[in-house]
């Protein structure tokens, strides 16, 4: 019997789209191998939004050469997702070893590719390597049987691709245009994980919050008529409609990501609003503090926007936990842009955020422009920006201090097996001793109680509640 295994690197919809590639092959009859260098079939899952993305797969897949083969006597190396449909063919100057590249839309291509690949002799794939991106959109792959890491929490994509053309970003070249899911096709899916006894779902799109504008007259008709929501025929069905209609399933948790600004509605805010399991968290990437960079980045929002948007939201949702994404060293940024970024993020008041130093990606505009900062001055940048970043998040974990707090139990500590992990509301990660001669793997999936006495930078830790 054959195995596989996937390394996946980058974004959530890549882990979605693991999902089903793992469900296409054990629908094959392929059984999941220990690690990847005893795998038959190596699946590699790719993102290119940075440059690091690139090295990380090259190194990965050169890594299996020198690899000993599996029983089978043959190791087929596979590469998906957007770097695949970045680069094609010429994946292969860089990692010769790879016998077969699919793209981000051909999915439901990756059975009669591998098919081939298996059949294929060495001499033959080195002559004529398999490579399918050409694939036009379907929602064939949307079907596709899912074998989800976990039986308690899901993805749910809604919508694919990306309109926004940010300057920096390859993403709509790799992804395609937005297409929004139909509502009754989410909500069926989204009533059997619920059936199945799944805890927490997190809706997932390039850019959740423009969910439905895709949609034909007669789409938009269809979608508002044939779903729960209170929307009349005649009005579009959008993000705000379907999250709605998710929370009112009943689910223990429910997420989303990822969200642009420019389209953040007051409908969006009063749903999460009002209800108490849409988790208390919004990732709100902002990546920059200037105006003047936000619009040499094509972000369709000012300085002052954001700013609005922010305290907007702490008055609906007091509570709420913002993280946010950010970019230092886009090209023309001056010390002066700088300091508006991190007076922003003062402002803004951010409890965690994601801060990454500029990455060229060809093929997109900002590739092209010049960039009047050296080396030293970004990662002098980079460096304060990081250090005010980990003072609000150390200064946002310590109000969870003395709280009660419900925890997803994930996974066991790598470090310590006496040790769960998981994560609270706000997604922060919360660590807690297991109960003398418990099970571990019993809590794993439930969500319990854990008082919270010790909040570091980056993690909670505390006790289960009802603990002796």
């Amino acid at each position: 019997m054959l195995t596989y295994y996937i390394r996946t690197f980058g974004c959530q919809m890549n882990l979605s789209d693991s999902e089903r590639v793992a469900g296409i092959l054990e629908a094959s009859g392929l059984t999941l191998a220990e690690n990847i260098e005893a795998a038959d079939v190596a699946v590699f899952m790719t993102c290119c939004v940075r440059e690091k993305a690139d090295t990380q797969l090259f190194a990965n897949v050169s890594a299996l050469k020198n690899a000993p083969l599996p029983p089978s006597g043959k190791r087929t190396v596979m590469v998906g997702g957007c770097i695949a449909q970045r680069d094609g063919e010429k994946i292969r100057q860089f990692a010769s070893n790879v016998d077969a590249v699919f793209g981000t839309q051909a999915l439901s291509c990756l059975k009669p590719l591998l098919d081939k690949a298996r059949a294929a002799t060495r001499e033959e794939l080195k002559r004529s390597p398999l490579v399918d991106i050409d694939q036009p959109y379907t929602d064939t792959s949307e079907k596709l049987i899912k074998h989800p890491e976990r039986n308690y929490a899901a993805w749910i994509p809604i919508i694919y691709g990306c309109n926004n053309f940010c300057s920096y970003c390859i993403v709509p070249y790799v992804r395609g245009r937005e297409r929004s899911r139909l509502p009754e096709a989410i909500l069926e899916e989204a009533k059997k994980l619920k059936s199945a006894g799944v805890k927490e779902v997190t809706l997932l799109g390039q850019n959740v919050n423009s969910y439905g504008k895709s949609f034909s007259g007669a789409e938009k008709n269809a979608a508002a008529s044939t779903t729960a929501s209170e929307a009349t025929p005649h009005l579009a069905y959008g993000f705000a409609d379907l999250l709605r209609d998710i929370a009112e399933l009943g689910f223990e948790r429910i997420r989303f990501t990822s969200s642009h600004p420019k389209d953040l509605t007051d409908g969006i805010i009063d749903v999460m609003a009002s209800y108490d399991n849409i988790m208390p968290h919004l990732h709100l990437a902002v990546q920059s503090g200037s105006s003047a960079i936000l619009k040499k980045m094509n972000r369709k929002y000012t300085r002052e926007d954001y700013l609005a948007l922010v305290k907007h939201l702490r008055e609906k949702i007091p509570d709420l936990s913002l993280t946010t994404d950010l970019i230092v060293g886009f090209p023309g940024e001056t010390e002066g842009d700088f300091e508006e970024t991190f007076s922003l993020v003062k402002e803004a008041n951010f409890d965690r955020a994601f801060t990454f130093i500029y990455s060229k990606r060809e093929g997109t505009p900002a590739a092209t422009w010049e960039n009047g900062s050296t080396e030293s001055e970004i990662h002098e940048r980079f460096d304060r920006l990081a250090s005010l970043i980990q003072e609000q998040s150390f200064k946002a974990n310590q109000k969870e201090k003395g709280r009660i707090v419900d925890v997803l139990v994930e996974d066991v500590s790598k470090k310590d097996p006496s040790i769960l992990v998981g994560h609270n509301p706000k997604n922060v990660t919360v660590h807690f001793p297991l109960p003398k001669d418990a099970d571990a793997y019993a809590f794993i999936g439930q969500i319990v109680p854990v008082k919270i006495d010790e909040a570091k930078t980056w993690y909670l830790r505390g006790e289960l509640a009802d603990a002796n």
